[in-house]
Protein backbone atom coordinates (compact mmCIF):
# COMPACT_ATOMS: atom_id res chain seq x y z
CA UNK A 1 0.00 0.00 0.00
CA UNK A 2 1.20 3.60 -0.65
CA UNK A 3 2.13 6.16 1.37
CA UNK A 4 -0.69 8.14 0.61
CA UNK A 5 -3.38 5.43 0.87
CA UNK A 6 -2.03 5.26 4.30
CA UNK A 7 -2.58 8.64 4.80
CA UNK A 8 -5.69 8.90 3.46
CA UNK A 9 -7.18 5.75 6.16
CA UNK A 10 -5.00 7.55 8.83
CA UNK A 11 -7.30 10.65 7.97
CA UNK A 12 -10.33 8.63 8.00
CA UNK A 13 -9.34 7.12 11.11
CA UNK A 14 -8.79 10.82 12.73
CA UNK A 15 -11.74 12.23 11.81
CA UNK A 16 -13.94 8.92 12.97
CA UNK A 17 -12.11 9.57 16.56
CA UNK A 18 -13.38 12.77 17.33
CA UNK A 19 -17.19 14.01 18.04
CA UNK A 20 -16.76 17.49 16.33
CA UNK A 21 -14.36 19.34 13.54
CA UNK A 22 -11.01 19.04 13.38
CA UNK A 23 -8.65 21.73 11.82
CA UNK A 24 -6.63 20.81 8.58
CA UNK A 25 -3.86 21.99 10.51
CA UNK A 26 -4.28 19.38 13.69
CA UNK A 27 -4.44 16.96 10.97
CA UNK A 28 -1.49 18.23 9.38
CA UNK A 29 0.08 17.72 12.34
CA UNK A 30 -1.28 14.08 13.29
CA UNK A 31 -0.26 12.94 9.83
CA UNK A 32 3.44 14.65 10.07
CA UNK A 33 2.31 16.57 6.74
CA UNK A 34 1.61 19.96 5.63
CA UNK A 35 -1.88 21.17 5.57
CA UNK A 36 -2.03 21.85 1.84
CA UNK A 37 -1.07 17.82 1.52
CA UNK A 38 -4.23 17.30 4.16
CA UNK A 39 -6.15 19.37 1.92
CA UNK A 40 -5.65 17.35 -1.17
CA UNK A 41 -5.99 13.89 0.59
CA UNK A 42 -9.33 15.19 1.58
CA UNK A 43 -10.45 16.13 -1.70
CA UNK A 44 -9.17 13.00 -2.95
CA UNK A 45 -10.95 11.13 -0.25
CA UNK A 46 -14.92 13.27 -1.23
CA UNK A 47 -14.13 12.12 -4.81
CA UNK A 48 -14.04 8.41 -3.67
CA UNK A 49 -17.77 9.13 -1.63
CA UNK A 50 -15.99 9.61 2.12
CA UNK A 51 -18.81 11.73 4.06
CA UNK A 52 -16.17 14.36 4.88
CA UNK A 53 -18.21 17.69 5.60
CA UNK A 54 -15.57 21.46 5.31
CA UNK A 55 -17.25 23.44 8.04
CA UNK A 56 -15.44 26.67 9.22
CA UNK A 57 -14.10 24.91 12.39
CA UNK A 58 -12.59 22.09 10.39
CA UNK A 59 -13.13 18.57 9.09
CA UNK A 60 -15.42 16.28 10.40
CA UNK A 61 -17.00 13.04 9.16
CA UNK A 62 -20.88 12.72 8.73
CA UNK A 63 -22.72 10.01 10.32
CA UNK A 64 -25.45 8.06 9.60
CA UNK A 65 -27.92 8.25 10.19
CA UNK A 66 -29.02 10.54 8.06
CA UNK A 67 -31.34 13.53 9.50
CA UNK A 68 -34.15 14.84 8.07
CA UNK A 69 -33.77 18.45 6.03
CA UNK A 70 -35.61 21.34 5.72
CA UNK A 71 -35.00 24.91 4.01
CA UNK A 72 -35.71 27.83 5.94
CA UNK A 73 -36.37 31.25 4.05
CA UNK A 74 -34.92 33.84 6.33
CA UNK A 75 -34.86 37.63 6.66
CA UNK A 76 -33.18 39.69 8.96
CA UNK A 77 -30.74 42.40 9.50
CA UNK A 78 -26.99 41.41 10.75
CA UNK A 79 -27.00 42.13 14.16
CA UNK A 80 -29.63 39.57 15.09
CA UNK A 81 -27.52 36.44 13.26
CA UNK A 82 -26.93 35.07 17.01
CA UNK A 83 -30.18 35.43 18.13
CA UNK A 84 -31.31 33.56 15.24
CA UNK A 85 -28.81 30.52 15.03
CA UNK A 86 -29.30 30.37 19.00
CA UNK A 87 -32.91 29.80 18.57
CA UNK A 88 -32.52 27.53 15.91
CA UNK A 89 -30.28 25.07 17.98
CA UNK A 90 -32.35 25.82 21.03
CA UNK A 91 -35.30 23.44 19.42
CA UNK A 92 -32.59 20.96 18.31
CA UNK A 93 -31.91 21.82 14.91
CA UNK A 94 -28.64 21.53 13.12
CA UNK A 95 -27.90 24.45 10.93
CA UNK A 96 -26.00 22.90 7.76
CA UNK A 97 -26.08 25.53 5.38
CA UNK A 98 -26.85 28.70 4.34
CA UNK A 99 -28.25 30.09 0.87
CA UNK A 100 -27.94 33.27 -0.85
CA UNK A 101 -29.06 34.07 -4.34
CA UNK A 102 -26.38 36.57 -6.51
CA UNK A 103 -27.23 38.29 -9.38
CA UNK A 104 -24.19 37.64 -10.52
CA UNK A 105 -22.71 34.37 -9.60
CA UNK A 106 -26.14 32.25 -8.81
CA UNK A 107 -26.16 30.43 -5.88
CA UNK A 108 -23.74 30.90 -3.17
CA UNK A 109 -23.09 28.16 -0.37
CA UNK A 110 -21.60 28.43 3.29
CA UNK A 111 -20.96 25.46 5.06
CA UNK A 112 -22.33 25.97 9.01
CA UNK A 113 -22.76 22.39 10.71
CA UNK A 114 -23.56 24.49 13.63
CA UNK A 115 -25.98 22.02 16.52
CA UNK A 116 -25.32 24.07 20.22
CA UNK A 117 -24.84 26.99 21.51
CA UNK A 118 -21.36 26.72 21.88
CA UNK A 119 -20.50 26.15 17.61
CA UNK A 120 -22.84 29.06 17.23
CA UNK A 121 -20.70 31.37 20.22
CA UNK A 122 -17.14 30.28 18.33
CA UNK A 123 -18.73 30.69 14.61
CA UNK A 124 -20.16 34.36 16.11
CA UNK A 125 -16.23 35.08 17.32
CA UNK A 126 -14.67 33.95 13.97
CA UNK A 127 -16.99 36.34 12.02
CA UNK A 128 -15.94 38.97 14.79
CA UNK A 129 -11.88 38.19 14.21
CA UNK A 130 -12.14 38.41 10.29
CA UNK A 131 -12.67 41.07 8.33
CA UNK A 132 -15.19 39.27 6.00
CA UNK A 133 -19.01 39.54 5.96
CA UNK A 134 -21.97 37.36 5.94
CA UNK A 135 -23.20 36.26 3.00
CA UNK A 136 -26.60 37.52 3.89
CA UNK A 137 -25.04 40.85 3.34
CA UNK A 138 -25.27 40.11 -0.16
CA UNK A 139 -28.35 40.02 -0.58
CA UNK A 140 -30.14 42.63 2.52
CA UNK A 141 -30.18 40.10 4.90
CA UNK A 142 -32.29 37.49 2.54
CA UNK A 143 -31.38 34.01 2.92
CA UNK A 144 -31.98 30.51 3.03
CA UNK A 145 -30.45 27.85 5.87
CA UNK A 146 -30.82 24.15 5.17
CA UNK A 147 -31.43 22.85 8.67
CA UNK A 148 -31.64 19.06 10.20
CA UNK A 149 -33.38 17.38 12.74
CA UNK A 150 -34.31 14.01 14.20
CA UNK A 151 -37.76 15.01 14.35
CA UNK A 152 -39.86 18.73 13.07
CA UNK A 153 -41.91 18.86 15.63
CA UNK A 154 -40.83 22.10 17.41
CA UNK A 155 -40.23 23.62 14.03
CA UNK A 156 -43.59 26.09 14.05
CA UNK A 157 -42.74 26.81 17.67
CA UNK A 158 -39.41 27.63 17.00
CA UNK A 159 -40.49 29.63 13.95
CA UNK A 160 -43.08 31.60 16.05
CA UNK A 161 -39.79 32.47 19.03
CA UNK A 162 -37.87 33.84 15.36
CA UNK A 163 -40.76 36.40 14.73
CA UNK A 164 -41.18 37.38 17.91
CA UNK A 165 -37.67 38.37 17.71
CA UNK A 166 -37.92 40.07 14.30
CA UNK A 167 -36.76 37.81 12.28
CA UNK A 168 -39.08 36.77 9.58
CA UNK A 169 -38.80 33.14 8.56
CA UNK A 170 -40.88 31.19 5.62
CA UNK A 171 -40.65 27.73 5.96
Amino acid sequence: MSDRTERQKKLLNELASVDGAISGSELAERCQVTRQVVVHDIAILRAAGEPIVSTPRGYLLQRSPRLEERVLSVYHPPELTGVELQILVDYGFQIKDVIVEHPFYGELRGSLQLSSRRDVADFLKQIEANTGTLLSTLTDGYHLHTIQANSFAYLQEAIEQLQKNGIRVMA
